[in-house]
């Protein structure tokens, strides 16, 4: 057993164990960090003396970390990154705002809106690093590192209580078909014809083969099973069979409003739609919220509170042809 020494563990040596972990050499690490090899088995050395453990299993050419070196791997992510958020904290509680904001978004919202926004705000605030996960599960926010979601529906469940959730903008989901499906299969008339027609679905969660269509003059809803010979877990490869006139589909309005001003899709039933996809801000509850992210969250508030994709889509009418 090595003699543990009473010398405490800092911020340097939780740097040097994660670079370690990292690069697999002390030779690897040397390069990465700046200084002769030498100094990092001198340091190495002195924080296993110190801690009274083995922290690497060493070959002639590999460092593979024990057990003990995974655990504290583990603490000192998350210390580290504590230690980051304090500094850019104080840092910008007096100047720009400063440090690095980590985010999650699902895909197709993420790259058609989130995207050119955040880095839109990145060019207000060039101190401000933003990192973005594209993903289509709603990750454990704070267990993972995140600071917070822009996602599509609000929380529910256990979530609802340890998150805090602010809509940054209302959205539909609307029926539309392309021109050539409806010129081959004509239009339904009413919510109960759809099930007559070739609906394209998203298996997305249980019960996607139910729409729940809500008239929007009066509020009424009307729920119906559709179905259809084409259906898929991904929403984009739905919209392409929808644009090639292979059926109906309900789609978010942000997604489509392009397609609709062009004429490529156009509205079915256009007085219904399933509002139920807002968009919204997530984020773990935490005693004090940084500078940097509640401007970034006031940002996508006030770009995304006017709906923009609305401002294409308003030109789209039901039954108008494609532009040439």
């Amino acid at each position: 057993m090595q003699q543990q020494s009473s010398h405490p563990i800092d911020r340097a040596d939780l740097a040097l164990l994660l670079a370690l972990r990292e690069h697999g050499s002390l030779a690897a690490t040397a390069l990465a960090t700046d200084v002769v090899p030498s100094v990092v088995t001198r340091k190495l050395a002195s924080l296993e003396a110190r801690l009274g453990v083995k922290l690497f299993q060493r070959t002639t050419r590999r460092m593979s970390p024990t057990a003990e070196c995974e655990l504290l791997c583990e603490r000192a992510r998350g210390l580290l990154a504590g230690f980051e958020s304090l500094e850019a904290e104080l840092r910008e509680r007096h100047h720009e705002p400063v440090g690095r904001i980590r985010l999650a978004a699902t895909f197709g919202f993420g790259r058609a809106w989130l995207g050119p926004a955040l880095a839109e705000f990145q060019a207000l605030h060039p101190q401000v690093e933003i990192q973005v996960q594209l993903t289509e599960r709603l990750p454990d926010l704070a267990a993972e590192g995140f600071d917070g979601a822009v996602w599509l529906w609000s929380l529910s469940g256990a979530r609802a209580g340890a998150w805090t959730a602010r809509r940054l903008a209302r959205n539909q989901r609307v029926l539309v078909a392309a021109p050539a499906y409806l010129q081959r299969r004509g239009a339904p008339r009413t919510v109960e014809e759809l099930t007559t027609h070739d609906c394209l679905v998203v298996r997305e969660h249980e019960g996607f083969d139910v729409w729940r269509l809500r008239r929007e003059r009066d509020g009424t809803e009307t729920r119906v099973r559709v179905r259809g010979p084409l259906s898929s877990n991904s929403g984009e490869l739905v919209r392409d069979w929808c644009l090639a006139g292979h059926g109906i589909m309900l789609r978010s309005l942000w997604d489509i409003a392009g397609a609709l001003a062009e004429g490529r899709l156009v509205r079915v039933l256009p007085g219904h739609t399933m509002a139920d996809a807002d968009i919204h801000w997530l984020a773990p509850q935490t005693g004090t919220v940084p500078r940097r992210l509640r401007l970034l969250v006031d940002f996508l508030a006030e770009r995304f509170r006017a709906e923009p994709w609305r401002v294409s889509a308003a030109s789209a009418r039901p039954g108008s042809r494609p532009r040439r």
